[in-house]
């Protein structure tokens, strides 16, 4: 946003500062402003907002025809209520990792402003009723109070209790945000942002583990447990509240309806607190403070460097790993990776349905952390490339980076293993899985060696969910599935094995994968080293310009 498109705030009258009544229209008017500025930038960025609306109100529409069609359903108090708890969650973790989806959303901008904090509140909440979230979330509020809805009296508790549930769950985003906003605008808030995908992919994988397991259960009547606990927490109270004035228990509807009322109350209160603290009092970032940390940190690199090798091998897996403790890409992956490495499996055997065999997902996942190596440093490849002069200097960079990534992939893979086996009670295939899983992950490491120098892509650092530079896509597809493809295929003889031995009846000789896999995935891993180290000594300007593109 230029400074010419900036909005100019009128410096409001004392009686704006005591009042607010002049207040709620100049930041609606703000927030209205920003939202065109913002529009007015590209056609691409209108687009995307214009779609974003539309597949919005689509999902919104077909939520609230879903929840009208429950209506009579003995149940569907349980479903709305437990419904409202998860959006009011949502709202509550939202600002923590996407602190720049709103530019609102940071006060501190308004800190030089003759601005109360009382009438300050009033009116950044009704801004905060701008947008499509809020939109969102009316629309299931509503569609959720109709659903439960039966007879004069809950028809007027579900007039008060959706545009309450909004302003529940638009001041408790509001409350989170201001009282950690200082931590949203540090390279600590960057990290814990580009770390959403982390719990994205985690809540993706509790729904369809709660889906699976409601579809077994029978119906919503399995609901019901959870949902007299949560009906008594705001906002999901305020719902709570007209299904209990349906059933004519109208004393537990006031008092659900008090809860969600006192709730508001008290979350404004600590977000005027927070605004208050966040105003006046100064920031404790100082360099001071900070040179404990340096020598914690210090102390704690020098005990890495004792355990690690000496020479070329060591420095080069003391960056790697230095890497995943502080770049914010590349611990987003690692964390992703080792989340889901382990969730995926344990899910699946918990369930019941699962197999040991599960388990080798998590040395795939973490297999793939070896593709693109020279991507992760950016720009600073070139002075990596500086001290590659032969291809025995690739070949010794790209054996140290296949070590750092073993370090933690080895114990990782082998705890995944003997989890799954223990939560399945199936002791006797742990062996065939361990094998095949050392296998997996030599052949990734050494596909990944091969892609990095073949097809290397630029990682750009200014998105939490950028991870490749614009036209370099088909290079990313190519290089993580083709690996992935071909990983695969070396790991045939071994997959071979396994099967024929359970097939003929031999799992007592599954325990020979073991060592046949580890020293498999050794020889495969070297072999694709050994592949790449001329590749990457050749090709040292193109990886470059490659990875410097974003």
């Amino acid at each position: 946003m230029s400074v010419l498109d900036t909005p100019v705030i009128p410096a409001p009258r004392p009686s704006d500062g005591q009042g607010g009544e002049g207040l709620v229209p100049v930041f609606v008017r703000l927030k209205l402003t920003l939202l065109r500025n913002g529009l007015r930038q590209s056609s691409g960025r209108r687009a995307a907002y214009i779609s974003s609306v539309v597949v919005t109100l689509l999902i919104a529409a077909g939520q609230v025809i879903g929840l009208i069609a429950l209506r009579g359903n003995a149940h569907a108090g349980s479903l709305v209520v437990l419904l409202t708890a998860v959006l009011a969650l949502g709202w509550a973790v939202m600002p923590l990792f996407f602190p720049s989806g709103d530019e609102t959303l940071d006060p501190s901008r308004l800190v030089m402003l003759p601005l109360r904090p009382r009438p300050l509140i009033g009116a950044l909440l009704m801004a905060s009723l701008v947008g499509i979230g809020p939109l969102f979330t009316l629309c299931l509020a509503v569609g959720s109070a109709f659903a439960v809805a039966h007879g004069a009296v809950s028809v007027v508790c579900a007039v008060v209790a959706a545009p309450l549930t909004l302003l529940v769950c638009v001041a408790l985003a509001r409350a989170v945000a201001t009282a950690n906003t200082r931590l949203l605008t540090s390279r600590k808030g960057r990290d814990l942002a580009v770390l959403s995908g982390l719990v994205i992919a985690v809540g993706i994988q509790v729904v369809n583990f709660g889906a699976q397991r409601l579809g077994r259960s029978g119906g919503l009547s399995a609901l019901d447990p959870a949902a007299d606990v949560v009906r008594w927490l705001p906002p999901a109270s305020a719902i709570g509240a007209v299904d209990s004035a349906a059933q004519g228990s109208y004393g537990r509807a006031v008092l659900q309806l008090l809860l969600a009322v006192a709730a508001l109350g008290a979350l404004l209160w600590l977000w005027q607190r927070s605004l208050v603290k966040l105003m006046t009092a100064p920031d404790g970032s100082t360099l001071a403070a900070a040179e404990p940390t340096r020598k914690k940190s210090a102390t704690a690199g020098s005990r890495l460097s004792t355990l690690l090798p000496e020479g070329r091998t060591g420095t080069v897996m003391r960056r790697s790993l230095r890497y995943v403790a502080r770049d914010p890409k590349t611990k987003a992956a690692w964390v992703t990776a080792l989340a889901i490495g382990l969730i995926v499996p344990l899910l699946n055997a918990v369930q019941g349905t699962g197999s040991v065999y599960f388990a080798c997902f998590a040395a795939g996942m973490l297999g793939i952390q070896m593709y693109n190596q020279f991507g992760q440093d950016t720009s600073a490849f070139w002075i990596v490339a500086l001290t590659i002069s032969s291809t025995r200097d690739a070949y010794l960079e790209l054996r140290a980076r296949a070590l750092a990534l073993l370090v933690i992939t080895l114990p990782y893979t082998i705890l995944v293993t003997v989890v799954t086996a223990a939560v399945l009670g199936d002791w006797a295939a742990l062996p065939g899985v361990m094998g095949l899983s050392f296998a997996l992950l030599g052949a990734m490491l050494a596909t990944g060696a091969v892609a990095s120098a073949n097809f290397p892509y630029s990682i750009p650092q200014d998105g939490a969910f950028k991870n490749v530079a614009p036209g370099q896509a088909g290079l990313a597809w190519i290089s993580i599935f083709g690996g992935m493809v071909s990983a695969a295929v070396l790991c045939a003889p071994v997959i071979v094995a396994t099967i024929w031995l359970h097939i003929a009846d031999a799992e007592d000789w599954l325990w020979l994968l073991v060592p046949v896999g580890g020293v498999y995935g050794t020889l495969i891993a070297w072999a694709g080293l050994r592949l790449a180290a001329p590749r990457t000594a050749t090709r040292l300007p193109e990886i470059l310009a490659a990875v410097s593109k974003g």
